[in-house]
């Protein structure tokens, strides 16, 4: 590999073609350490503080260091960042000739079977003239568009229902047999995937592979000499949910709706099969329904309690052995028909599975609740051991890098949680300091007289040391809390406290629009205060004066009672182990840092940082979280904090 500290140098091939860049010590040893990594096939968990630069410092070694890279990133934003914009920076900087290519999921590519489909189905399918004039606009894209990514037609939103009638599930994909296989978007992704050198993924695609097999990636991955994980600190959440088995209502009804349509084309004359379809779903409207409330997970134990529960899941069971039974005896009528009938019975087996087997061994089992749907989730205690498995395979390098994987510098909780501590893959690790000027850039606030988090009237309290604070910081603020409950109080208490005091600082809400939407809207207001829960603690950027105070109503433990955490407390307990602080304190530090990581994003940014929890001074641990944190100046007097932002 050439010599790394050229390509970082005040004179060097990055200074010239990137505006504003200046070389970062930081940036520089993290580099060097990724160029050891990949010459050694080893393993490397590295943790780079914000503004290290952390993208340039693994994308300079890994297009120089020559064999296949994939890079794989914990949401489709900086999976399209990187191939759009950081990649191909980087790349012409180095003169480096290597091609790149973008893999997603299949749901984000359109699909020419269902899209067709859709299409002759006509308007008794859709739900609104909204749709009718989006399925247009997709038909229009799909005849011009060379990859059918959706991101590619702005003029269709996202989330638009229509989406999931023009695109495959891993379910209703026809394969090889499908008429369009030879014009399909998602084989021809794959197909440029297998052909490039560097590939970007994300973490759900890479375990749904690995797992699955079915992205793509299975070919990939024996071919491939270095794999990055950017945003690594997801990867324990995202690894879970793939090595478990999940099956829910939604795939029952996108089933039925699937089959029928099939059964329209390719078995008209077949009268029990309509019935038959419309029975199931109904029977898994039905089994939604017995779970009250939305939003809620909770052990398998609690479901058995509930006799509604276990009645309506044999009615279903019922209803969906009879709809097997009649497609069994359709299925060589078409391929649809055919794909059907084995999705039934895969679906079928997946839920016996869930009801009868006693708890398997190291598996939790448990049910979440939406809005539509109802979920049945198997899900593994603990990772490493799948996962370490996939590292021992054949050689080749593994770099796992965030600005959040270590307490205090100690990476073990991390390490142990991946697999990535065994005699076979002794993984390294390795921390750079932000090269910011936390001590005068920023200002930790821990405000006196707060009460137990656990009090009734603990966000009121919240708020009402907030503002003083919003006061001093003009809004231009996030407050984060822990939970959706805790989000919903907070906003309706500070519209009722800006009322009164008469401030005029607009006040957003998660959940009034999408993710980008809303911070489009807060940049471009001024001095507004967005209240937020899960969504805005991390993959959140807004450098500037825009946003000046980030608040935090509590430390992010994890709800003791939610059933896989509980299950897994349990475990580390039995094994004579000390849960609190192996589990549960290093992953609230891990989610505090993220929260916290909001606030300087710049050079030039200022800001406080105000953790209401009392338990950060009250409680032994309390220490180690606020050593985890950047070096800021510390206070717990409302005077400081006014001063702080005075001095503007």
């Amino acid at each position: 590999m050439p010599d790394i500290d050229s390509f970082f140098s005040p004179e060097g091939p990055l200074a010239r073609t990137v505006s504003g860049y200046s070389p970062r010590a930081q940036q520089l040893e993290m580099a060097r350490a990724i160029a050891e990594t990949i010459a050694a096939n080893s393993v490397l968990v590295a943790e780079a503080g914000t503004g290290t630069g952390k993208t340039f410092a693994y994308l300079v070694p890994a297009l120089l260091g020559g064999g296949k890279v994939i890079i794989s990133t914990g949401t489709k934003t900086l999976q399209d960042q990187l191939f759009n914009r950081d990649i191909p920076t980087v790349r012409a900087a180095l003169k480096a000739p290597v091609t790149v290519a973008l893999l997603k999921g299949r749901a984000n590519y359109v699909c020419h079977y269902h899209l067709e489909r859709t299409v002759q189905e006509g308007r008794p399918s859709l739900a609104s003239r909204e749709e009718v004039k989006y399925l247009k606009l997709i038909e229009r894209y799909a005849k011009v568009s060379k990859s059918g990514d959706k991101s590619g037609l702005s003029e269709v939103p996202e989330n638009a229902g229509i989406w999931q009638q023009v695109t495959s599930t891993r379910d209703n994909c026809l394969g090889s047999e499908c008429p369009h296989h030879k014009e399909c978007f998602v084989m021809e992704a794959r197909k440029q995937a297998l052909a490039a050198d560097v590939v970007v993924v994300n973490h759900h695609l890479f375990f749904a592979d690995v797992m699955l097999r079915d992205e793509g990636l299975a070919e990939l991955l024996p071919a491939c000499n270095t794999v990055i994980f950017d945003e690594a600190h997801q990867l324990p959440e995202t690894a879970s949910l793939f090595f478990g088995e999940t099956v829910s209502t939604s795939q029952l009804l996108e089933l039925a709706r699937d089959t029928e349509a099939e059964a329209l084309r390719g078995a008209k004359d077949f009268a029990p099969l309509p019935p038959a379809i419309a029975a199931m779903e109904k029977a898994a409207r039905d089994f939604r329904l017995t779970v009250e409330g939305e939003n809620t997970r909770m052990p398998l134990a609690a479901t058995m309690k509930n006799p509604k529960f276990g009645i309506a899941l044999d009615e279903l069971l019922q209803k969906l052995d009879a709809m097997t039974e009649m497609l069994e005896s359709q299925a060589q009528r078409s391929e649809g028909l055919d794909n059907c009938w084995q999705r039934t019975r895969e679906i079928g087996a997946s839920i016996k599975r869930w009801r009868n087997e006693a708890e398997a061994e190291g598996f939790v089992r448990w049910v979440e609740v939406f809005s539509q749907a109802l979920q049945l989730n198997a899900t593994p205690l603990s990772i490493a051991e799948i996962f370490n498995k996939q590292l021992s395979g054949s050689p080749r390098a593994w770099v796992f890098t965030s600005a959040t994987l270590s307490v205090k510098g100690d990476f073990s909780h991390y390490t142990s949680e991946m697999g990535l501590n065994a005699e076979l893959v002794a993984a390294r690790s390795a921390c750079w300091e932000s090269p910011f000027d936390f001590a005068n850039q920023a200002l930790l606030y821990v405000p006196a007289g707060l009460p137990d988090p656990n009090s009734p009237k603990y966000t009121e309290e919240v708020v009402k040391a907030a503002l003083p604070v919003l006061k001093a910081s003009r809004g231009r603020a996030f407050l984060l809390c822990t939970s959706l409950r805790s989000m919903t109080r907070a906003h309706e208490l500070l519209l009722e406290a800006f009322k009164a005091e008469q401030l005029d600082y607009p006040v957003l809400l998660q959940g009034q629009g999408s993710r980008s939407h809303m911070l489009e809207r807060f940049r471009n207001t001024a001095n507004a205060v967005l209240i937020g829960s899960q969504s805005f603690w991390e993959g959140v950027d807004v450098r500037g004066e825009a946003l000046s105070l980030v608040v935090i109503d509590k430390l992010p433990f994890a709800p003791p009672d939610d059933p896989v955490l509980a299950a897994r407390i349990d475990k580390i307990n039995k094994e004579g182990r000390n849960a609190f602080m192996e589990y549960q304190l290093p992953r609230a530090v891990i989610n505090l840092k993220q929260g916290a990581g909001r606030l300087i994003r710049d050079e030039s940014d200022r800001g406080v940082l105000m953790i209401c929890d009392p338990r950060l001074i009250t409680k032994p641990y309390g220490r180690k979280i606020w050593q985890s944190l950047p070096p800021m100046k510390r206070t717990r007097v409302l005077g400081d904090v006014e001063s702080f932002f005075a001095k503007r």
